[in-house]
């Protein structure tokens, strides 16, 4: 009895020690389902065991099931747009709501090379822009011209209107006068070229002095115009060297970081999308309406010529042949198409996105338009737990035709000749196709738009591949390997052919026909490798992320431009030609970085980063010098405390940043260039080559590159649960060494020197109010509501003051001045009023004083959608040359009105003024535009499936535009203009340009 009483006391001492933990904790089966505010099941969420592999994700109808280890395991719902959702699984039954995202706490930024950060833990202002805003709403023609009005802090202005994009986006002000100020591009890990290179139209139009081929007034596309924007799932821009600064020398202008869609775990998915539009000018400007007395008025001068141009109104208006020229050229709707092709889905394992697009829009201009044709193939694939890969492979194929607008100095582009044009000359071509020479200009417009080709072509492939290794992995530390390789290679061929039997080609007065082809072969491969360790402390309030690794980028860029005039016959062969030229630019750079990179997180409460990054460069004076690029951040998340008791403001962060970065020096200006030359028929070469302002320069063996350093400060807050957030940023960035060319003694043999000698200084304010003033079952209204302004400063010049950026004193002009705004413009005026300039005084300034963007989404009853983007761009000017070419050449609309009423009516009185004021060219360029513009209707999941018997899952239908209206007292095309092309200093500037087009389109979608 006594052993059998000892085996029952041990049997329950065994029971209390080893069984009772198993039911304590044995495994929990927990099902539930997963809705919105609203009800609205939610599908996709993902549903797992914190701090595990363990996981499911809701069906359609917001259904899960999952096994958990024990009552007490947390349970993590999350789903992008949605705030996450931490539970116990203390029931076998758990239903839960999420909350919407609105103010993106959840949503994950990338911060570094090989990290990301949730954006509620960022020490930085990174603004996301969603697939939805950039394609979503309206179908844009290219990417950057979709981010305008959409980016924080940016100022963005498209340099034309023609086919095939051309933008200037410039991130928190003016970094640089004589270097790059565009912003590095990266798509999906790969380094993307974006450069605006010359068809070298400049033989023709001599829009550039000085005998040279190429200019930046060639009006070309920039090349991130290749990039499909429905292919784009998210972009992330780094604004400054506080978030950018550990991509070092190449992100003195901001970095846009571009992510592609992906595929998804689960049955594949087909879907098509038709989009049918149309194009037209913004605004013409309208026409003079001629009659005798007018031109007595404009010909009296030469009594003969007056009588002769009334006799040739007389016949015109009696044939009826008084044209509108304007309208003839600029007045064409273009049709628009585009369709698309995209499949996805995967398994466990591997998970596959391709997609295909074919673009055709024509232009407003006849013989304009633009084609593009890619494919897109991302695949994701697990090869084991511990590695896995990403493949991203694009192929582009794309054609423009752009026409001949825009700055020259030989009266041939459209414009230009039609400014001296009357609506009683008569251009069109007789029954035999002869066109009439126009005595009016250098050119027969109608002539030039028919018969000459500016077309530029493109085969571009871009190929990215991510490897991932853990290489440990334990409960507390998780180490990663991370390879990189990334790949953008394209060839640009522009060719532009101008026929011997152009007015401005025969005749001795021109080149009697030119060809001009150019070749542009483009590599840029990037290498890198980065190890990264996650370490959670022992409590778990402490995450400590490091990372550090090394890279490598090469560009290759070799431009060929051959030049063929004396055209024989009607040949357009370059080898059917007695004259030719080879114009050829190689650019060259190889980088070699490395990077280190600590941040701590204390419980999301405090979260810290440092880091420092060290490249070098081809283009620096010493190309084994490495460079510093430090970064340093806080952000503290106060509402995280214990001690934050509101329940109003459930998310209030301060946070400041630090970081540096640089600009390179342009390409060449270390050396001093030599120029081929011929002597007896015996080639060598000259010392000293004259730069496109035909001075000799010397190289400068010291060039230093352009350094930028930025501080960032602001708060975040976010109340009644997200349904409101805010956040205000100020900044303040600082560049010193900028470049610029010194005049020296011309005793040397040179008058130019290549120097670092000046500090220009950045500051701005940015905000950002996202709403959600109403969410019902049948109606949902978000509103996304951002303000911005930066101004610029010149804090030191070791030159002389020196205007620059436009063409002249008397026309306008930028000074560049210490203590003055870059982009102030200046020119000559008379202020009392008695015909003489009484100095160079401030006539405007190109940089706004501030910019508003206001975007609300409307849904009604779950399948009516209705989205707008309003843009305010308050308070900056332009330099207008298009209105006085108008007045010199007799053709302005407003001629022949006197707004002042002084008795001189308004084209006289402007066109008096030349040489004696500039202010009438400098102009209001404000205005309000409505940038997109969408209404869709999908049709109910529930008709789909009777209907379709579950093969059609949705079909939506939806009209929208761009750039539908825009209320500016500009007197032009459009406010946004740019002569000078995309890449430099200089913007605001516009000498009749290719008119800016509203787009209107129907679409459909139907998903399999």
């Amino acid at each position: 009895m006594r052993i059998r009483l000892l085996q029952r006391k041990l049997f329950t001492l065994f029971s209390l020690v080893f069984i009772a933990p198993l039911v304590t904790f044995a495994q929990v089966n927990v099902k539930g389902k997963v809705t919105d505010a609203t009800n609205v099941p939610l599908a996709g969420v993902n549903v797992i065991v914190k701090g595990s592999t363990v996981g499911a994700i809701t069906d359609p109808e917001g259904n899960y099931s999952i096994t958990a280890p024990s009552s007490s395991s947390q349970l993590q719902f999350s789903l992008l747009g949605f705030l996450s959702q931490t539970v116990t699984a203390s029931s076998s039954t758990i239903n839960i709501k999420l909350v919407e995202d609105v103010a993106k706490l959840e949503e994950v930024v990338i911060t570094g090379l090989a990290t990301n950060v949730k954006r509620s833990n960022l020490a930085n202002s990174v603004a996301t822009i969603s697939a939805k805003e950039i394609s979503g709403v309206a179908t844009p023609q290219t990417l950057d011209g979709a981010l305008n009005g959409k980016l924080v802090g940016a100022n963005i202005v498209s340099q034309s209107g023609a086919p095939g994009g051309g933008m200037s986006v410039r991130l928190r002000g003016l970094t640089s006068v004589n270097s790059n100020t565009q912003p590095l591009y990266v798509i999906d890990g790969v380094i993307m070229d974006n450069s605006s290179i010359s068809a070298g139209l400049n033989t023709v139009t001599q829009a550039s002095r000085g005998g040279v081929a190429s200019s930046n007034q060639d009006n070309p596309s920039n090349r991130i115009a290749d990039i499909n924007p429905e292919d784009i799932e998210s972009v992330e821009v780094l604004k400054g060297p506080s978030a950018a600064a550990i991509y070092g020398s190449q992100a003195s202008s901001g970095v846009i970081i571009i992510t592609t869609k992906r595929g998804n775990e689960g049955q594949t998915k087909i879907s098509f999308s038709q989009n049918l539009g149309m194009g037209q000018a913004i605004k013409l400007l309208g026409v003079r309406q001629w009659n005798e007395d007018k031109i007595q008025l404009f010909y009296g001068s030469n009594q003969a010529n007056a009588n002769t141009q009334k006799q040739l109104y007389r016949d015109a208006v009696a044939a009826n042949a008084i044209h509108d020229y304007e309208d003839e050229m600029y007045g064409v709707q273009g049709f628009l198409t585009s369709s698309s092709l995209s499949l996805t889905g995967g398994t466990e394992k591997t998970k596959f996105y391709l997609s295909g697009l074919y673009m055709d829009e024509n232009g407003i201009v006849k013989n304009s338009g633009y084609q593009k044709n890619s494919i897109r193939a991302n695949i994701d694939h697990k090869i084991s737990k511990r590695f896995n890969l990403s493949l991203t492979t694009t192929y582009i194929n794309s054609k423009t035709d752009r026409g001949l607008t825009n700055n020259d100095n030989a009266g041939v582009t459209y414009g230009q000749a039609l400014s001296s044009t009357p609506d009683y000359a008569q251009l069109f071509p007789d029954n035999a196709g002869r066109y009439p020479r126009n005595p009016y200009a250098a050119s027969n417009p109608i002539e030039t738009r028919d018969l000459i080709t500016n077309r530029e072509k493109i085969n571009r492939f871009v190929g990215g591949l991510v490897f991932n290794a853990y290489v440990q992995q334990s409960e507390r530390s998780v180490t990663k390997l991370i390879f990189k390789g990334g790949l953008d290679y394209y060839t640009l061929n522009t060719k532009a052919i101008f026929p011997n039997t152009l007015q401005f080609e025969s005749g001795g007065n021109g080149t009697n026909g030119a060809n001009v082809e150019g070749n542009t072969n483009n590599l840029n491969t990037n290498l890198s490798a980065y190890g990264v360790n996650t370490y959670n402390s022992a409590n778990r309030q402490y995450t400590f992320t490091t990372s550090a690794g090394a890279d490598m980028f090469d560009y290759d860029q070799n431009q060929l431009l051959t030049t063929a005039t004396q055209i024989i016959g009607s040949q357009t062969s370059q080898d059917q030609a007695s004259a030719s030229r080879l114009d050829q630019q190689i650019i060259p750079r190889k980088i070699r970085g490395m990077f280190f990179q600590e941040e701590v997180n204390y419980d999301d409460k405090v979260i810290l980063t440092g880091a420092l990054r060290f490249d070098k460069s081809s283009d620096n004076a010493d190309v084994n010098k490495f460079e510093a690029y430090p970064k340093g951040s806080i952000a503290v998340n106060v509402a995280n405390f214990d001690f934050w008791k509101s329940q109003t403001v459930n998310h209030f962060k301060v946070r400041a940043a630090y970081g540096e970065s640089a600009n390179f020096p342009p390409f060449g200006s270390k050396y001093t260039a030599f120029s081929p030359f011929n002597i007896g028929g015996i080639g060598g070469t000259l010392i000293g080559v004259l730069n496109p302002q035909g001075f000799v320069q010397k190289g400068n063996d010291e060039v230093k590159q352009e350094r930028q350093s930025e501080f960032e400060t602001g708060f975040d807050l976010g109340l009644w649960d997200g349904k409101l957030s805010f956040e205000a940023t100020y900044y303040s960035r600082k560049g010193k060494d900028l470049i610029f060319a010194a005049n020296i003694p011309s005793s040397g043999g040179f008058v130019q020197e290549i120097i670092n000698g000046g500090t220009l200084r950045n500051r701005g304010l940015e905000f950002g109010l996202t709403i959600l003033p109403y969410n019902s079952t049948n109606f949902r209204w978000s509103s996304r509501n951002s303000f911005w302004l930066n101004r610029s400063k010149m804090l030191t010049l070791d030159i002389p003051p020196f205007r620059t950026g436009a063409f002249s004193n008397a026309l306008a002009n930028y000074q560049i001045e210490a203590g003055k705004s870059p982009t102030e413009i200046v020119g000559p005026d008379d202020l009392d009023g008695n015909g003489v300039a009484d100095g160079v005084f401030v006539l405007g300034n190109s940089e706004p004083q501030f910019q508003m963007s206001f975007a609300n989404d409307f849904t009604i009853y779950k399948n009516l959608t209705f989205s707008f983007v309003l843009h305010w761009k308050y308070k900056c000017d332009n330099i207008n040359l298009t209105e006085l070419l108008n007045d010199l050449g007799g053709t302005s609309p407003d001629f022949d009105e006197d707004d002042d009423g002084n008795g001189v009516i308004n084209g006289v009185q402007r066109a008096n003024s030349l040489g004696v004021s500039a202010r009438p060219l400098v102009q209001d360029a404000s205005y309000l535009r409505l940038r997109d513009i969408g209404l869709y209707y999908s049709f109910p999941s529930e008709m789909m499936k009777n209907a379709f018997k579950g093969v059609v899952s949705n079909i939506k239908v939806g009209v929208s535009a761009t750039n539908l209206f825009t209320i500016t007292p500009y007197k032009s095309y459009d406010p946004e203009v740019s002569n000078f092309g995309s890449g430099g200093f200089s913007t605001a500037v516009e000498v009749t340009p290719f008119p800016s087009a509203k787009r209107m389109f129907f679409h459909l979608t139907v998903d399999f």
